[in-house]
């Protein structure tokens, strides 16, 4: 590891960013370095703003993928190396406003019972059942898991926000079964086959690898017969939305997602049949009856 990447990871560390942005932002500033075959350090504005054009025109990477790349890149030139260019400012990817994917609560249960191995399928359900995100599933601790409340603490979710989701009670009896299969201390859902191979009661075994999970999932939907473009996430928006077609108030839900701003809930009003259909009767007397 080079002294400039240390230093980077060093200052995005000393500013609390999660393991997964530090990893995300060192790897932008390494994708620059290699396409100009040079220290990012030496590299001039003008070479920056040739490799961001390269993104957007050649390789239309998507927004989203665009605005970590440029976040990391901002981190690493004004943080790290103190510089201030104005491309940094001038680039900004276009907002794209998409819908999220959302299942049926049929589909979900479809889908979840196509999952063949035992400990994916009760992770994925504890994901759907809580509204969780990927990594707030996989990393799941067993402390975590009040059971006497019916809850769970998540942990440093996305922005560094702890919170507390309900727990259904047949979410709870399949986490109880799954951990007796393992008794693992720390996890609740070690990964098997680790080299060197550990028993999963081993608190070293660490976690089961999100792409595993991911591939199990897309498995998953391909056996179901579900045709929609559905991952993992796709369980925390479905989640979303059939507690607000249950009536449940938006705000509650914004507490239970862990979202700091209740517009990024709002996108669910968007995709709940149930509202679509309340409103069918009203936009039908609009207009005159024939």
């Amino acid at each position: 590891m080079t002294a400039l990447r240390q230093r980077m990871i060093e200052d995005l560390r000393l500013r609390g960013y999660a393991d997964r942005t530090v990893e995300a932002y060192v790897s932008a500033v390494a994708r620059l370095a290699r396409f100009h075959h040079a220290s990012p350090d030496r590299l001039t504005e003008e070479q920056l703003r040739a490799y961001l054009l390269h993104l957007t025109t050649q390789r239309r990477i998507t927004s989203s993928s665009f605005t970590v790349v440029l976040s990391g890149l901002r981190f690493f030139y004004e943080q790290t190396l103190k510089r201030r260019w104005t491309i940094l400012d001038a680039a900004r990817p276009k907002r794209e406003k998409k819908l999220p994917v959302v299942l049926s609560r049929d589909e979900v249960w479809r889908v979840i019972a196509a999952v063949r191995t035992p400990a994916y399928r009760v992770c994925l359900t504890t994901i759907y059942a809580c509204g969780l995100r990927l990594m707030e599933g996989l990393h799941l601790h067993v402390a975590d898991v009040d059971s006497g409340r019916s809850l769970l603490h998540i942990h440093h979710g996305k922005g560094g926000i702890d919170r507390r989701v309900p727990l259904p009670e047949a979410a709870l009896l399949g986490l109880r079964a799954l951990w007796r299969t393992h008794r693992n201390p720390l996890w609740v859902f070690p990964a098997p086959h680790r080299r060197p191979p550990r028993p999963l009661h081993d608190p070293a075994v660490g976690p089961i690898g999100p792409s595993s999970l991911q591939k199990a999932f897309i498995l998953a939907v391909k056996q179901s017969g579900v045709i929609k473009r559905a991952h993992v996430h796709t369980l925390r928006h479905s989640y979303a939305t059939h507690l607000l077609e249950a009536g449940v108030p938006i705000a509650v839900i914004q507490e239970y997602l862990g979202h700091s701003s209740p517009s990024t809930t709002a996108i669910y009003t968007h995709v709940t049949r149930e509202l679509r259909d309340a409103a069918r009767d009203p936009i039908n007397e609009l207009m005159p009856r024939p």
